[in-house]
């Protein structure tokens, strides 16, 4: 396997570089691997206020607010670094490659050719602009992760799946990261055995569609046992998954207290309503959506449910809306990403008649923002007077805050070193944001 040194000479010591990473946790995983290449390759990594010899952004383009940002963040790298070199690569630079080059960004890198960062850096020496945007082909892949590096403090994304299939009428994502193709098994394996050697003491599966994931007979039910298998064992959590794809046998898997798969699913709604579901392409109805909550509620009852929904999809109408906020109410979901529907000429949505305005959108999309903070105030309340096995990652004044496998976060007051400790605490109080623990 291939690394960054084999790729291309060391740089000069004193260079350094900064990543700005936007979007999702798929971006995240990719840019700690980038991170990783360029140490190797003798970048100093700083935090991006400071000055930088290269400027990244990892650019979103999800919604119309993501582009702005990322273009934000262009120009504010410019302007605060003029004799630095700026890099814009991921979705923002595969779809939108056109508008970085005149915002004056130097290199431009897709999908396709953005983990291959370092060696495009040495090459921008004899080219005024690079713009690499080649569309990602559908094929298994490996990535170019590095066997030694600092030791890890921290919850770690493991990329196993990029793309997808799904062509919902809304989403930019296939255009921008290609269709459905994942890594293959022993690549994933293989580091994700180095992150835990290193530290790593969760690891969050993630990618665009991770129900999709194959490497010849191998599923995500596979590469989750394989995973289980690692020592020492580390927690392991589902970031995202559409329910129609998740393996049933999954949730055997969360309810087994020995199993290292965390009792957790996020999972996208988008709408309650069957008439704005279909108008959506989504594969599902909005019963057989709570049919599966509610099973994994009663087989997992501790669970922690997340989801992402959709306000103001074209066509949806008060009716509409009104079915999306009662089937959140009745459900036994814990928390929600709430979102507007945002206007992109390249999808198929924007072609549909009836748009809803922005007064309405913003209107319904506050109702269920409160709707969220009660479900998740009612949700804290089961926790109260139970024990909760809690990974502590930050100290906030005197006490450490961390996530629990439910994925509340909890707050502990103690004076020991608990960072990247896993410890049993009985939850004895609810704290704006999230639960207060006891070791007594």
């Amino acid at each position: 396997m291939s690394s960054p040194s084999d790729m291309s000479p060391p740089v000069r010591e004193k260079s350094t570089a900064t990543i700005h990473t936007l979007g999702c946790r798929l971006n995240q995983a990719e840019t700690r691997l980038l991170e990783e290449q360029l140490r190797q390759g003798g970048y100093e990594i700083v935090a991006f206020q400071q000055p930088a010899t290269v400027g990244i952004i990892h650019g979103c383009v999800v919604t119309l607010e993501a582009e702005a940002k990322t273009r934000k963040y262009i120009q504010r790298f410019r302007r605060r670094n003029p004799d630095g070199i700026t890099v814009v690569i991921g979705c923002y630079a595969q779809t939108e490659g056109h508008i970085a080059a005149a915002l004056g960004v130097d290199l431009i890198l897709g999908n396709a050719s953005k983990m291959e960062l370092l060696s495009h850096l040495e090459k921008l020496q004899k080219e005024k602009q690079a713009v690499r945007t080649d569309r990602p082909r559908r094929e298994s892949f490996t990535l170019p992760w590095q066997k030694e590096g600092e030791p890890l403090s921290r919850r770690i994304n493991l990329k196993i799946q990029d793309g997808c299939d799904e062509m919902c009428r809304y989403c930019y994502i296939p255009f921008a990261r290609g269709r459905s193709r994942s890594r293959y098994l022993q690549d994933t394996l293989e580091e994700a055995a180095s992150l835990v050697e290193r530290g790593a003491r969760e690891l969050i599966l993630s990618g665009v569609n991770i129900g999709d994931y194959r490497d010849g007979q191998a599923d995500l039910l596979t590469l989750i046992d394989e995973l289980n298998t690692l020592r020492p064992k580390p927690r392991i959590r589902i970031s995202s998954i559409e329910f129609n794809s998740l393996p049933e046998a999954v949730l055997e898997r969360m309810a087994d207290e020995e199993h290292g798969l965390l009792p957790y699913l996020h999972i996208p709604l988008q709408s309650g309503s069957d008439a704005i579901l279909a108008a959506m392409g989504r594969p599902y109805s909005g019963r057989a959506y709570l049919d599966f909550l509610e099973k994994a509620r009663a087989l997992v009852p501790s669970i922690g449910l997340g989801a992402d929904v959709m306000v103001g999809f074209p066509g949806e109408s008060e009716a509409h809306f009104e079915e999306t906020r009662q089937l959140i109410e009745d459900s036994p979901l814990d928390y929600l990403h709430v979102f507007s529907y945002s206007e992109r000429p390249a999808v198929a949505s924007y072609r549909l008649s009836d748009k809803v305005s922005a007064a309405d959108k913003s209107r319904r999309n506050e109702i269920l923002r409160l709707l969220a903070e009660k479900k998740q105030e009612q949700s804290r309340k089961r926790f109260l007077g139970k024990q909760c096995r809690v990974l502590f990652e930050v100290k906030r004044g005197d006490c450490w805050t961390g996530y629990n496998e439910e994925y509340f976060e909890v707050a502990l007051r103690s004076d020991e070193e608990l960072k990247n400790k896993v410890v049993e605490v009985r939850i004895d109080g609810i704290e704006e944001g999230g639960l207060r623990g006891d070791r007594g």
